[in-house]
């Protein structure tokens, strides 16, 4: 090697007596290669001391090529809730097509919380995905702190700063009793998501706006916050019918309350939809699989969580912008309805 150039893959083919082919399979840990390929390329990458060149861009940028997807919750409700497997599927493909490792983190307690913490002090990730945002959670802020680009799955508020992707979820509420309201219903309850969150706030202005829009009052006595799971469902639509025993139709703020407003109103012998009309939000696989099958309001989650990671990906390796993005819904009718 003459004067002070670095060493490409080219010289270390030719140093090998190989293809630069081969030298890229070395380099990126493929299995197409010989045992006796492989040694002398490793023994020329020795000599030359040849850094590929991903390697040394992560070095001089101190990049990982590593991102987190930091959810929030306990184990059984990452196993039980579909949003969760499908936002991960969305996730993990957008990020192989950049070839960045996906690190998935609960942060259920305090311990948890520290390590996360620590992974982003000591810049192990190259950036957050952050999904499950409540008000008062103090992990955006933390991470706008310390300078880790991150983009979140919702967002805390209308005025959000940081980069999000949002579904359309008082467009999709709102189109959701609509539809019950056109068909005849008029005493719609909701069993909202939880209101610290701004997924819970707007699924319920949703449902304020489609009452105000046909003019029939939207009476308090038919809310009651649930927690996006089955039992929350269950809990919130018995406390409903305590309280409007008249109620002619719910719109549940996911499926899978909705599946427990279903299995309540058995309980209670209302038939659906002949009494009671039932819709959820998501257009999940429970969704076609319930007993009526369930009209609902589809919204892309796999999509929402290749976007997010596209949105990470732009800002870490090509230094873009904020990026704030909301994704249409679509209204599914089923024999729910």
């Amino acid at each position: 090697m003459t004067g002070n150039r670095r060493p490409t893959i080219k010289t270390v083919a030719a140093r090998a007596g190989v293809g630069r082919t081969t030298v890229s399979r070395v380099v990126n840990g493929s299995e197409l290669v010989s045992a006796d390929a492989r040694e002398r390329v490793l023994a020329a990458i020795k000599e030359l001391n040849y850094v590929p060149n991903s390697v040394a861009r992560g070095l001089v940028t101190n990049r990982t090529n590593a991102v987190a997807l930091v959810i929030p919750e306990s184990e059984s409700r990452l196993g039980s809730e579909p949003f969760f497997a499908a936002l991960i599927r969305g996730v993990s493909g957008a990020l192989a097509e950049s070839r960045t490792q996906l690190q998935l983190m609960l942060v259920r307690d305090q311990a948890e919380r520290d390590q996360l913490t620590e992974s982003v002090a000591t810049r192990r990730v190259d950036g957050v995905l952050l999904v499950s945002v409540h008000s008062e959670d103090r992990l955006p802020g933390m991470l706008e702190e310390m300078g880790l680009p991150t983009v979140l799955a919702g967002r805390r508020d209308a005025g959000e700063r940081l980069s999000y992707v949002n579904s359309d979820n008082a467009g999709g509420a709102a189109a959701a009793v609509r539809h019950l309201l056109g068909s005849g219903r008029r005493r719609v309850a909701t069993i909202t998501g939880p209101l610290d969150m701004d997924v819970g706030r707007s699924r319920l202005a949703g449902w304020h706006t489609a009452h105000t829009e046909a003019g029939v009052p939207a009476a308090e006595p038919l809310v009651e916050a649930g927690d996006f799971t089955e039992e929350g469902g269950a809990n919130a639509m018995r406390l409903l019918l305590e309280r409007a025993p008249d109620l002619d139709a719910v719109f549940a703020a996911s499926d899978l309350m909705a599946v427990g407003a279903l299995a309540e109103l058995r309980r209670w012998k209302r038939q659906v939809p002949g009494d009671v009309a039932v819709v959820g939000f998501e257009d999940s696989i429970l969704a076609r699989h319930t007993n009526p099958p369930l009209t609902t309001v589809r919204q892309p989650v796999e999509e929402l969580g290749r976007t997010m990671a596209r949105i990470l990906t732009d800002i870490t390796q090509h230094g873009a912008p904020r990026q704030q993005t909301t994704l249409p819904t679509e209204l599914v009718v089923r024999e729910s309805s």
